[in-house]
């Protein structure tokens, strides 16, 4: 307990941390704070391409193995299965139309990619090395949980969708998911000496652009929860925070049978824990116009996504120490 403390203190403390809290003060206090769109899109493209290359330039040097291609099914199985589970939750936690609560699941067998950064930095600071292909574990957890959200809604009588062509090319084609393993191949076909030629572009820069990421997302997540508390019941905020820990021990579980080390156990407990606030809610525009992103949004991004970035990163990184590092 003193270590997961200790861990949240520093975490909070720190300027990425302390960037979101900004945001979401301002927010709620309606300054007139703001990060234009295009600025924030082309931040947003920068963090995923820089940490897709490094990820890419990693696999370069470890080469592909057993584990790797063991940890991508399993990270593509949890993202399929993530959302039934969420699903069933919010059967028994609120009152959500079954649109609304499948809708809402899909966000949380997906991926928040800003969340993995976090915790990539946290692991960086205290020294905790993890396997460099994660990220394409982020990026193959990105789909299955849409195609998941999908087969439970056409299983819902008169709410029922069906998965044709155009939808899963919407899907597949997310330009998240895109850039993500486009800069990854990049990355490893370049290898180290690919990256030694632009590092001053992807290594140097990348924490003061999250910290001005982490700016803009927490004027938006304080926007919603201003104006999202009449969709919010207890039961739905409850759920906010209680699917992470749910998805973090299924990760835990994972990353410790795949054998990973704690570094790579604690991001898989991240990535089950996080809920996509990107890639999905394209998604959901399209494949599920009729849900309500007042209640998806804002679950996602101002109650579970500030839960893992305060507290649950240190939670996972502390559990995943005591239980792997042996």
């Amino acid at each position: 307990m003193d270590q997961i403390l200790s861990l949240a203190a520093t975490n909070l403390l720190s300027p990425i941390i302390l960037s979101f809290a900004l945001g979401v003060a301002a927010a709620l206090a309606r300054s007139d704070l703001n990060i234009p769109e295009a600025v924030a899109k082309g931040m947003s493209i920068y963090l995923l391409f820089a940490i897709g290359f490094k990820g890419g330039v990693s696999v370069a040097d470890h080469g592909i193995d057993a584990k790797l291609a063991s940890s991508l099914l399993a990270g593509i199985f949890l993202s399929a299965v993530l959302p039934l589970i969420a699903f069933a939750l919010l059967q028994v936690m609120s009152n959500l139309s079954r649109l609304d609560a499948a809708a809402v699941a899909a966000h949380y067998g997906s991926i928040s990619i800003v969340t993995f950064v976090a915790a990539t930095s946290v692991l960086e600071s205290g020294g905790i090395v993890a396997e460099g292909y994660m990220v394409a574990v982020a990026a193959a957890m990105e789909a299955p949980a849409i195609l998941s959200a999908l087969w439970l809604i056409s299983r819902g009588g008169a709410d029922a969708r069906h998965m044709d062509p155009d939808l899963m090319r919407e899907i597949m084609l997310n330009g998240s998911i895109v850039l993500l393993v486009g800069s990854f191949a990049i990355g490893w076909i370049t290898g180290a000496e690919g990256l030694a030629r632009i590092e001053s572009f992807i290594v140097s820069p990348f924490q003061g652009v999250l910290c001005l990421f982490l700016l803009d997302m927490g004027l938006v997540a304080g926007r919603g929860l201003r104006g999202g508390s009449a969709v919010l019941k207890p039961g739905v905020l409850a759920f906010g925070v209680v699917m992470p820990l749910v998805g973090a021990s299924l990760g835990l579980v994972t990353g410790m049978l795949l054998g990973l080390s704690v570094g790579g156990v604690a991001l898989f407990m991240v990535l089950s824990a996080s809920a996509s606030y990107i890639a999905v809610p394209a998604a959901m525009r399209v494949a599920l116009p009729e849900a309500n992103p007042s209640i998806y949004l804002t679950l996602s991004l101002g109650v579970t996504f500030p839960f893992n970035l305060t507290l649950g990163i240190p939670i996972y990184v502390s559990v995943a120490s005591a239980l792997a590092g042996g």
